[in-house]
């Protein structure tokens, strides 16, 4: 009677948590003295019961159904995009690797507000962590001071030339935990249930292949990794970019509502960007 009284109360506790906090901070709250206290008539351990009530936390909606045609394709393409639209959003073209130079601007973390950015993603040492779009490393070199030498970057691109750029840059900094991965349009040729965050830095809007690559992605995440789509702010007409380079919140979750992600949050806080976090749930 008191092992089922227990676990019964820590299921509504677990509930009412997940209404209010985000995925990561339930177990903390779950590991507080007072949660101990009440789980003294249960015999099995602390951990086991975080664990099952995590699982049971981070449960959401069935995906939303794939869309048929899944892609159209318009005859011209406008100005600023391709012509291919995902999902009722026109897909933008990619940038490529002659515009190596925008990304390591000087006046960037000014834009953007790229330390803040790797801030919110509240990394840990030895997280494995893939750097969708990594271009020359510029977010890759940031984020590999904050898992250290047992964590890893997993840099993916599709230009060569990219990747070459990346190991000659990671070289001269001396950083040994960061790697270059070809992908391809469909797929970021990543190890499946490898990863416990994959962040895409203004780059997920250029994928000719959206629905194929976020398969991929959420197959190589662990059970509960995350990943952060950073997108300039669609909603906001004062942020100076062109429109096809930019994601409203809304859009971004209606796209990532196919896959079995839970939207967990969007930080707001960047001169012109959100980065919008998901969950990968158990299935």
């Amino acid at each position: 009677m008191g092992k089922s009284y227990a676990l019964a109360g820590v299921l509504r506790l677990t509930h009412q948590l997940a209404r209010h906090l985000p995925f990561d901070q339930i177990g903390q709250r779950l590991e507080s003295s007072a949660v101990r206290n009440y789980l003294l008539p249960v015999k099995s351990s602390l951990a086991a019961l975080v664990t099952c009530t995590l699982v049971f936390a981070a449960a959401a909606p069935p995906p939303a159904k794939k869309p048929a045609p899944l892609y159209q394709q318009l005859k011209r393409a406008n100005i600023d995009g391709i012509g291919k639209f995902y999902m009722g959003r026109e897909i933008s073209p990619v940038m490529g690797h002659r515009g190596a130079r925008w990304l390591e601007r000087p006046e960037r973390e000014r834009e953007e507000g790229t330390t803040e950015m790797i801030h919110c993603l509240k990394l840990k040492p030895g997280d494995q962590v893939a750097d969708i779009g990594v271009g020359t490393g510029y977010i890759a070199r940031r984020i590999s001071k904050v898992i250290g030498p047992k964590g890893t970057i997993f840099g993916v691109d599709i230009q060569p030339e990219m990747l070459a750029l990346l190991e000659k840059k990671m070289k001269a900094a001396g950083i040994n935990n960061v790697k270059g991965v070809m992908g391809t349009i469909k797929n970021p040729k990543l190890a499946t249930n490898s990863l416990d965050l994959v962040i895409m830095v203004d780059v997920y809007h250029e994928f000719s292949h959206p629905y194929e690559m976020m398969e991929g992605i959420v197959k190589a995440l662990k059970p509960g990794g995350r990943v952060a789509f950073v997108e300039y702010r669609g909603e906001d007409p004062k942020v100076p970019i062109k429109r096809l380079h930019k994601m409203t919140e809304a859009q971004v979750k209606k796209e990532a509502a196919l896959f079995a992600l839970k939207h967990v949050e969007t930080y707001k806080k960047l001169p012109w960007q959100h980065v919008v976090f998901f969950r990968k749930v158990v299935e």
